[in-house]
């Protein structure tokens, strides 16, 4: 009997390697989850990130369309985009900024440093509204219609040709 638990771990190690090779493997990592496309964004009051005011987003979505953009400034791939945020607001496409899991005042040195894309910045220090839109990490990117459902996500930093498709899919 005790012969038969030595080989437990060796078992245990088997069991390991071929779920890694069933899952794993056969993975795609260049997947991106789309679960909320073609859903009402989550209905979230955050706080302005200039006055700490709460902001409803559905409310400002009633506005109008627009991009939600999760940002923050401990973000190297999030300054590369930048410029492309500065461009698109620049041919009157309106982006909200989400400060992901950032503080304040860094969020707001960022903006001074780079200039402020975002027709409005809200703060979402605890990353509660990351996790109810299911951000996998920053720069994430979402279209969201008028009447506040999200029509489509763009993970990782925006190039000029994916700012005009996020665009185009709030017309």
């Amino acid at each position: 009997m005790t012969r038969w638990l030595a080989f437990l771990p060796l078992a245990a190690l088997i069991a390991l390697g071929g779920l890694f090779y069933f899952y794993a493997l056969k993975r795609d990592p260049q997947v991106q989850p789309q679960a909320l496309v073609g859903k009402p964004m989550p209905d979230l009051e955050l706080p302005s990130l200039t006055t700490g005011q709460p902001v409803r987003l559905r409310a400002l979505a009633a506005d109008g369309p627009m991009l939600v953009n999760f940002f923050a400034s401990w973000c190297a791939p999030c300054e590369v985009e930048h410029p492309v945020l500065m461009g698109a607001r620049g041919q009157g496409v309106r982006i909200v900024g989400v400060a992901y899991k950032d503080a304040p005042t860094n969020s707001q040195a960022f903006l001074v440093r780079l200039g402020d894309p975002f027709a409005v910045t809200l703060s979402d220090r605890d990353g509660r509204a990351g996790v109810e839109f299911g951000v996998t990490g920053v720069p994430e990117t979402y279209a969201v219609s008028a009447d506040g459902v999200i029509q489509a996500k763009h993970t990782g930093p925006l190039t000029d040709a994916d700012a005009r498709r996020l665009a185009q899919q709030l017309r």
